[in-house]
């Protein structure tokens, strides 16, 4: 008698730039899975989101050991069942950084929208330590995935239930190969 395979916990890093509602979505997909959710904003040293809120941009100085908290959130959710966080993982290698640490079945939900709408949503925010000005720097660094990034790319001018049943629906004909949705 053939027994199925343990399923495997889901770990999803919901991607972009600096206001393009990683947070937002991060918590519906969470919802509709019946998983936890983490913002990476929250394991960012102090003196990281003074330097941001000061309006420099952080320099992989900055930010190593913040992927490294990352990834080892995700490997601790694995153990428990799962998790989808929000982080913006901008450029191949800090991805990549996140996959060394905790492993190959990460799926990447990249959040793209355009500069003019994610800056009106960044000028309307309150109380975020990341200030609008920072936003340019955020595109400036944005690699988009690559076709071997198990993933999909997501237009935020779409409501987060379009865009959370989208996926939930792609999730299950893996692999998630790089693609809009």
């Amino acid at each position: 008698m053939m027994v199925a395979p343990e399923p495997v916990p889901p770990l999803i890093v919901v991607m972009g730039v600096s206001a393009s509602g990683k947070s937002t979505l991060a918590a519906a997909l969470a919802d509709q899975l019946g998983i936890g959710w983490i913002d990476a904003d929250d394991l960012h040293p102090a003196e990281n989101r003074a330097k941001m809120a000061s309006g420099i941009p952080l320099d992989d100085s900055d930010r190593w050991p913040w992927l490294d908290s990352v990834g080892d959130a995700l490997t601790r959710a694995a153990e428990e069942g799962g998790v989808v966080v929000a982080c913006s993982a901008l450029r191949r290698i800090y991805r990549d950084r996140l996959r060394a640490v905790a492993g190959e079945r990460l799926v990447f939900v990249h959040l793209d929208g355009s500069r003019e709408m994610l800056e009106a949503r960044a000028i309307a925010r309150q109380n975020h330590f990341m200030p609008p000005a920072l936003l340019s720097s955020q595109f400036a660094t944005l690699e988009p995935l690559q076709v071997d990034e198990e993933g999909v790319t997501m237009d935020v001018a779409r409501p987060v239930t379009d865009l959370v049943a989208a996926f939930v629906t792609e999730a299950g004909r893996p692999p998630l190969e790089p693609r809009s949705l």
